[in-house]
């Protein structure tokens, strides 16, 4: 392979002028040296491609633009169809019958997506199909792949990850060119995994369609090479339940993507393990977005092929953030211009009926864009157009897709070595902060304008317009607090320590009884009560003011827990730690994660969501304890 090896001979003299200095900021609480600027100003949404006319060629291409992956007769993976479950067979005759024959829109704004010219194949790409991959030829497709005869030092494990709410396996596929396939092998190579997810919402079924196309083509096709370079977990299809009744949430109606924090479904806890295990460097997330969203509210029709978005939530490491704005977002999108196609940073509308405003992405740590990203990790979610168009356009939308995770894979492959410089900095400078400084408990986006351009639904004509869209990327703190040494847990806080420890956190079990010097908390007693009115922190907020502010400038969108977030009151004491209680470190790599679920009073904290019984179950340590731990946990 000459042409990896010139790559890796020009990459190795690049990097011995370099690597010296970036050793020695790893090792140590000096920053890594400062990189170019971004492009794009602090606060503001990156910017994309201008959109082009409908005349533009779908398959213009430049020398740095990845390559398109479609069908090839050296990498056909030929799969027979299965009948549909009586699930999938009652949800397609509920589809057809709703389903209305025409697109919402006429020949004017078509025209603006026309077909690729590389058509892709899968069962539910096939010509004349009304259905999409179906659960059980999805699984086939996968098991056919891990099943096939090695390809060169190319070897594929099916994953099997748990069963979903209705019993539907969750499946993933490991690619690699390690010595072997368990997790050891793995590690041993030094090289970095890469984690593809689609479908977390099961009304967006493209995500699913594209890493089908994408598994194939690592495990025989056209991104096998890179291989050499990088481990990737394929999992098409987050949320069997949810693609078989085609409905967003799980079975139970739980949005997925809301629930890698508290973790209540089957499927993000198969998700968490997957993740804890493996350790990815990248997680990305192919999803849709709606393209009749905005119709009603402004009189448009979504106008971009993909909306782009990375981590966007407090506490996240400045570093990745660099990373994934300069590694991936900027190539990402230049990839996708070099289609063709379309690209912006993500937006939504806001939720309230009278705000003609866009969101720009969540800041709450549940969210799993975000969670990802505080497992430090580089986490990018790729949302193509038309969720809410059925099978319209369906081969675009898979191109975008495809596009898209083509350019990261190939930038991660790129930049592994950075990467791993990037990421092991990162795990220091989290571990070095504990009992030191202050973390952030809640963060709210900073107002701001966005230009947006949409498509006007009777002349297709482009409407470019200014609206309000609050930065995602530029938080404003509503509420810190000093960073602890860690946190106790009592005994019964024992489904919290499950959760946490899900995500992949150090949680310790008190194996002799002792004291710990700790802050309590204390509910603060409203005015209505003949007590003092809650006292605002030093930064001029009470918790529940605070946690108020931040639901609302959040469009609305609330944490997922039964209990409303308490005002609360920090008391500095000496407590008891019985045996059987926890302790969790703050001087691990998932500190700020940890913190997100344990201060209890933000709508997402595991006192919020009943994981946590009471106030008096957990408690700030304020000094590293002194504490006999047991060893067998």
């Amino acid at each position: 392979m000459p042409r990896l090896s010139e790559f890796s001979a020009r990459r190795a003299r690049a990097w011995l002028a370099r690597g010296a200095l970036l050793l020695l900021a790893a090792c140590s609480s000096t920053p890594l040296p400062p990189w170019p600027e971004p492009s794009s100003q602090s606060g503001k949404a990156p910017t994309a491609g201008a959109p082009k006319s409908p005349a533009a060629s779908a398959n213009a291409r430049s020398k740095s633009a990845p390559a398109p992956l479609g069908q090839t007769s050296a990498s056909q993976v030929r799969v027979t169809p299965v009948p549909p479950s009586s699930l999938e067979v009652n949800a397609q005759a509920q589809a057809a019958a709703s389903e209305t024959p025409a697109l919402p829109y006429g020949n004017a704004v078509a025209a603006w997506f026309p077909d690729p010219g590389t058509r892709y194949d899968t069962p539910g790409l096939a010509p004349a199909r009304q259905s999409f991959t179906s659960n059980a030829e999805l699984a086939i497709w996968l098991q056919k792949l891990a099943a096939a005869p090695p390809h060169g030092p190319t070897r594929s494990k099916l994953l099997d990850l748990g069963l979903s709410q209705q019993g539907e396996p969750l499946l993933g596929l490991l690619l690699t060119q390690a010595k072997d396939t368990d997790i050891a092998s793995l590690d041993a190579s030094g090289r970095p995994t890469v984690l593809l997810l689609a479908q977390q919402r099961g009304d967006e079924p493209a995500g699913a369609e594209a890493l089908l196309v994408v598994a194939r083509e690592l495990a025989q096709g056209l991104l096998e090479p890179l291989l050499a370079r990088i481990h990737v977990i394929v999992v098409p299809r987050a949320n069997p339940d949810g693609a078989a009744l085609g409905q967003p949430g799980t079975a139970q109606g739980t949005d997925l993507e809301r629930d890698h924090l508290s973790l209540t479904t089957p499927e993000a806890q198969a998700l968490a393990r997957l993740v804890r295990d493996y350790r990815p460097l990248l997680v990305l997330d192919a999803r849709e977005y709606p393209a009749l969203a905005l119709q009603q509210k402004l009189d448009g029709i979504a106008r971009y092929d993909a909306l782009l978005s990375y981590t966007t939530t407090a506490n996240y490491p400045p570093f990745l953030t660099k990373a994934a704005q300069q590694w991936y977002y900027e190539p990402i999108t230049k990839a996708l211009q070099a289609q063709g196609l379309t690209s912006a940073w993500y937006y939504e509308p806001a939720a309230q009926p009278q705000d003609r405003g866009i969101r720009t992405g969540s800041t709450l740590p549940d969210e799993g864009r975000n969670v990802q990203g505080l497992k430090n990790a580089v986490s990018l979610q790729v949302a193509a157009r038309g969720s809410d168009l059925g099978r319209a356009h369906l081969q675009r939308r898979v191109h975008t897709l495809v596009t898209a995770v083509n350019s990261a894979l190939q930038s991660t492959a790129e930049r592994n070595a950075e990467l791993e410089q990037v990421r092991s900095f990162v795990l220091r400078e989290t571990r070095a902060q504990s009992c030191r400084g202050e973390l952030v408990l809640m963060a709210a986006p900073t107002p701001a304008q966005q230009a947006l351009v949409l498509l006007d639904p009777r002349s297709g004509a482009e409407k470019k317009l200014s609206v309000d869209a609050p930065s995602a990327l530029a938080l404003r703190p509503l509420q810190k607090r000093a960073r602890p040494c860690g946190y106790w847990l009592a005994a019964s806080a024992e489904r919290a320590v499950e959760r946490l420890r899900l995500l992949g956190a150090e949680v310790l079990r008190v194996a002799e009884p002792g004291t710990l010097l700790a802050e309590t908390y204390a509910p603060e007693l409203s005015a209505g009560n003949d007590a003092a009115p809650a006292a605002p922190d030093k930064n001029g907020a009470t918790a529940a003011a605070a946690a108020a502010a931040a639901t609302t400038d959040l469009a609305g969108q609330p944490g997922t827990g039964t209990v409303p977030p308490p005002a609360v009151r920090l008391r500095r004491s000496v407590i008891d730690a019985p045996l059987g209680s926890y302790y969790v470190p703050l001087n691990q790599s998932l500190a700020p994660l940890i913190s997100a679920a344990l201060e209890p009073d933000t709508p997402f904290s595991y006192f919020s969501q009943r994981l946590v019984p009471d106030l008096a179950a957990v408690a700030r340590a304020a000094a590293a304890p002194e504490l006999v731990f047991d060893d067998s946990d």
